[in-house]
């Protein structure tokens, strides 16, 4: 993984932690060790995902992970 593509993640854990109300690490597990989301959707979308607003990386990913059924 590229520097870039590590901060994006970061970004978007701490995004959608804030968003969720949930402790980054919790948010970390659900996409990494509840799913592959970081790995099979966000890092491999960076060129995509990176060049849209914050609000809508933090709710594509919500949405991804209600999908994956990782959250209610």
């Amino acid at each position: 993984m590229e520097t870039k593509e590590l901060e994006f993640s970061v970004f978007c854990i701490e995004s959608v932690s804030e968003k969720l109300g949930l402790d980054g690490e919790e948010v970390y597990r659900l996409l990494t060790e509840q799913s592959k989301i970081l790995e099979e959707y966000i890092i491999p979308n960076y060129d995509i995902l990176h060049t849209q607003s914050k609000e809508y990386i933090v709710e594509d990913i919500i949405e991804y992970m209600r999908q994956e059924e990782v959250i209610p």
